[in-house]
């Protein structure tokens, strides 16, 4: 068969009518000229050509495709039965849209971040370079990703043999602004590689070149991304040449990227993108050769006829000497043998990295057992309409198999319903998803980290959504249409419509979708308040601090260009001024906010023996720190005048720290030593004060041992400070007053403002999402276990009406006829609740890490949950029961 000609089929079918109208009219002109009279000779040329008819029937299925034509009339069917019941119509493909788009949401998100390879040439080929395990690593570390020292990048860079380009790179964030409030670019610090060994090209200028990237390099220029050329520059083309400030400093553009390339790690995106060996420029303490930074992550491009097996052995068998050479002078002595011992390895790295990943995975995953229990609920829901609906329509399709229509066309036509039904669903669902994806990005990022993900469909999200469609039309729509297949027509035309098979089993299969609607919804109530519960309780706990009127003001003084040796003084000088202003209660300053960072040392007590010592976090805090944070002290005191450069080494400590020490209920006087780090000689520090505990790096942690350096005492203090302010002014008045003191104190000091308890709250962003996500979930899944429950419940009453009249009339209370039907209900609610609890109790372990001061099997929260369920169960058969008990017996015997 010919594709033009089942295009064309109508326009082959006249064409054929003709050639018979042809045929007939030259055989009779035949026959006229043999002899004949002229209707004998019409007749003869009738009789020759044969049934007329059927001839063009076989010429059409010639031309046409019959499978084809034949789902083409039953789609135009199903689209003129959806249309006769709009109602039917929009609850179910609004379910399904609802369902398929849920799913395809977080699938989509799930592909961005886990799945999806990085937009780059070949990036299976591409292996990440780090230590492969780095324990007791000393000094400071500034990257999630494998960090390295820039030395053992070099060394890297140097030695291998395995790859036939190797890049380091590094995040950072640089400041645009000339002054005032603070506006930073998302940046890269990276080597001159990475560009040509990613094979990513310019859609203007050129990238850096591995010539370029040489100590001494000074500012060789900027990278920008296609992002941040349109922001900023508007798409001008020629920006290659202009300059971009970088905390105040300029450096030329020279190229920018295209538009697909948004760094390596998955879910930010850079701006700016400048030389390792410029990294002097902008810091007035370089790290590059300070053996004591982790800060560099280092990727490769495995090199042809190598595996990534391969290059990591090689990367093994050279470490010893790449860790020898690059050994910091001042390295601890209890921690050489574990940096001598480090061994670097290649693992694969074509899906780049991303903290996103690690920290989304288990949730997302979850969600998308969520999202996928309320598709299956809503598919339950369908199937017990589409079972009403065919017991609405069954004498109908029992007129269609009287006369002649085959069992397999009529559940062609019911699956071909569902399967329109699933197609307009699952197309409606690309922009359920599109809204909530944006959803879900908008819910990640916050003010200083907003999330950069690519949420555009590509062919996998596509196929998932497809097969979705496709399952869900099966689950929906199966059951009706094997029920419609195997109807008896004389039993529905003999019984004047009573049903196509025996009432008491096909009310049982709506009874069991409906059980297991409540299960299921069970499921995800319990999840829900679990979750919600479990946000509560991070909420509501004690952290050790205030958190509510106070102001994180995060300044970087970098263009001042103030020495070193000056920088205490004038932070001191800087919060003095910052007092005096209106409506402030208390200032102070603090290297590290909860959740941003941390410092770990191994002290021991002044005189014992270094091996009973334990592992502490410290931190750098200004005076009136715990006054500003409303942290009360235990015993001693806090920082003052006497605590400063040159004067003894003094410490504050938590109560957790004194208790690991086995100090006693009064440390104060008591000295303890720090263990040597690669910068910094072994230092002893007396106990001046204890504080309560607070949390350090996250809520969900139990206290730790915390110490806490007086920053006056600070003998490298950065270009930059981090102060908190409390006030009970409002936070525009507040911040309205800083900028003035700010500007006065010098214009071109650079400072960006942030409630702290909004800080706060974005290290619980995965919790919100969880309780806020799983509740609408939960609650649509109520909903939709209401209706099916109502629906099944309507029908039974529908179809006892005639019973429900007789016992009426034979003297049956109004009430005894409404406690039937609750007995009916209750029974399917028994069986979904005792069902559900047993699928809750398998599923809480999956949930369980997720969840803070609760375990997943919670009896109060299980019980609440079905008891939410049972009140929704009777309020689904409240207007049923009316109904029936407000029934007219008369009228219902007369239909009998």
């Amino acid at each position: 068969m010919s594709w033009t000609r089942f295009f064309r089929r109508r326009h082959w079918d006249e064409e054929r009518s003709r050639e018979i109208e042809a045929y007939l009219e030259a055989e009779t002109s035949d026959n006229i000229a043999r002899g004949m009279p002229c209707e004998e000779a019409r007749c003869a040329a009738h009789k020759k050509l044969g049934n007329r008819a059927q001839l063009r029937e076989e010429i059409y299925r010639m031309n046409t495709a019959t499978f084809f034509e034949g789902l083409w009339q039953d789609l135009r069917y199903a689209g003129r039965s959806l249309r006769r019941s709009p109602g039917f119509a929009a609850v179910a493909i609004a379910s399904l849209a609802l369902g398929v788009g849920a799913n395809t949401a977080i699938f989509q998100l799930l592909d961005t971040v886990r799945m999806r390879t990085l937009p780059v040439h070949r990036p299976e080929q591409l292996a990440q370079i780090r230590i492969t395990d780095p324990k007791n690593m000393r000094g400071s570390v500034d990257s999630d990703y494998g960090p390295l020292t820039n030395a053992i990048w070099e060394r890297v860079r140097d030695t291998q043999q395995g790859f036939s380009g190797v890049f380091a790179w590094s995040g950072t964030g640089f400041n645009l602004a000339t002054g005032g409030q603070a506006r930073y670019a998302r940046g890269l610090w990276v080597s001159g590689a990475f560009f040509e060994t990613l094979g990513v090209t310019p859609v203007l200028g050129r990238l850096f070149t591995v010539r370029e990237d040489r100590r001494g390099c000074g500012s060789p220029g900027a990278v920008i991304s296609y992002e941040f050329w349109q922001k900023e520059f508007g798409g001008e083309t020629g920006v290659i040449g202009h300059k971009v400030l970088l905390d105040g400093r300029p450096f030329d553009i020279v190229g920018v990227t295209g538009a697909n390339f948004f760094g390596l790690e998955v879910g930010r995106s850079f701006d700016v993108a400048l030389l390792l060996c410029s990294e002097p420029v902008l810091q007035s303490q370089s790290v590059l050769d300070q053996g004591s930074v982790w800060w560099l992550s280092a990727m490769g491009r495995v090199k042809p006829g190598w595996t990534m097996e391969r290059a990591g052995a090689e990367l093994a068998a050279a470490s010893p000497g790449i860790f020898e050479a690059t050994l910091p002078a001042k390295y601890p002595a209890g921690n050489r043998k574990d940096y001598l011992g480090y061994r670097l390895g290649a693992f694969p790295a074509g899906r780049g990295v991303s903290s996103l990943r690690e920290e989304y995975s288990n949730p997302l995953w979850s969600l998308l057992a969520i999202t996928g229990i309320v598709l299956l609920i809503a598919c339950a829901n369908l199937a017990n309409l589409m079972l009403a609906r065919a017991s609405a329509r069954e004498r109908e399709i029992a007129v269609r198999l009287a006369i002649g229509a085959s069992r397999i066309r009529i559940m062609r036509h019911i699956l071909t319903e569902s399967l329109l039904i699933a197609g307009s669903g699952a197309f409606l669902a690309i922009f359920v998803a599109g809204a909530l994806g944006r959803f879900l990005v908008s819910f990640l990022s916050t003010e200083g980290n907003e999330l950069a993900v690519d949420l555009a469909p590509d062919g996998r999200v596509l196929a998932f959504t497809a097969g979705l469609a496709i399952l869900t039309c099966v689950l929906f729509a199966l059951a009706p249409a094997l029920r419609a297949g195997a109807a008896a027509p004389e039993s529905v035309l003999r019984g004047g419509g009573r049903g196509l098979t025996p009432g008491r089993r096909r009310f049982g299969l709506r009874r069991a979708l409906v059980a297991s609607q409540i299960a299921l919804s069970l499921v995800l109530l319990v999840g829900a308040l679990l979750f919600s519960r479990s946000l509560r309780n991070l909420l509501t706990l004690d952290a050790g601090f205030r958190q509510d009127g106070i102001l994180i003001a995060w300044v970087d003084f970098v263009k001042l260009g103030v020495p070193v040796d000056r920088r205490v003084d004038f932070q001191r000088d800087m919060l003095d001024r910052l007092r005096a202003s209106p409506g402030v209660d208390s200032v102070s300053d603090v290297r590290f906010l909860m959740g941003e960072g941390s410092e770990s040392n191994r002290i021991w007590i002044d005189g014992a023996d270094q091996r009973r010592g334990i592992s502490a976090n410290f931190n750098y805090a200004g005076a009136a720190y715990f006054k500003t944070l409303g942290v009360p002290f235990v015993a001693g005191r806090d920082f003052d005048a006497r605590d400063r450069v040159g004067s003894p080494r003094v410490v504050i400590v938590n109560e957790a720290l004194t208790r690991a020490l086995g100090l006693g209920p009064n440390p104060v006087g008591k000295r303890f030593r720090r263990e040597v780090t690669p910068s910094d000689p072994e230092i002893v520090f007396e106990i001046v004060g204890v504080v309560k505990n607070t949390k350090y790096r996250n809520l969900r942690e139990d206290f730790v041992p915390i110490g806490y350096y007086p920053t006056a005492q600070n003998t490298r203090p950065t270009e930059g400070d981090q102060i908190l302010i409390r006030s009970n002014l409002p936070l525009s008045a507040l911040t309205a007053s800083l900028r003035r003191t700010f500007g006065e104190i010098n214009p071109e000091i650079a400072f960006e403002f942030r409630a702290f308890k909004a800080y706060i709250g974005e290290g619980l962003l995965r919790e919100r999402l969880m309780a806020t996500l799983s509740g609408f979930f939960g609650l649509l899944a109520g909903v939709l276990a209401a209706v099916g429950l109502y629906g099944v419940v309507s029908y039974m009453v529908a179809r006892r009406r005639n019973e429900i009249g007789i016992r009426i009339a034979l003297g049956a209370r109004r009430g005894q006829v409404v406690a039937l039907i609750f007995r009916e209900s209750a029974l399917l609610l028994a069986i979904g609740l005792v069902t559900g609890a047993i699928l809750t109790l398998a599923a809480g372990k999956i949930a369980a890490s997720l969840l803070f001061g609760l375990k997943p099997y919670d009896p109060m929260t299980i019980l609440f949950a079905m008891g939410t369920l049972a009140a929704i169960a009777a309020a689904a058969t409240y207007l049923p029961a009316q109904r029936a008990a407000q029934l007219d017996p008369m009228a219902a015997l007369r239909e009998e």
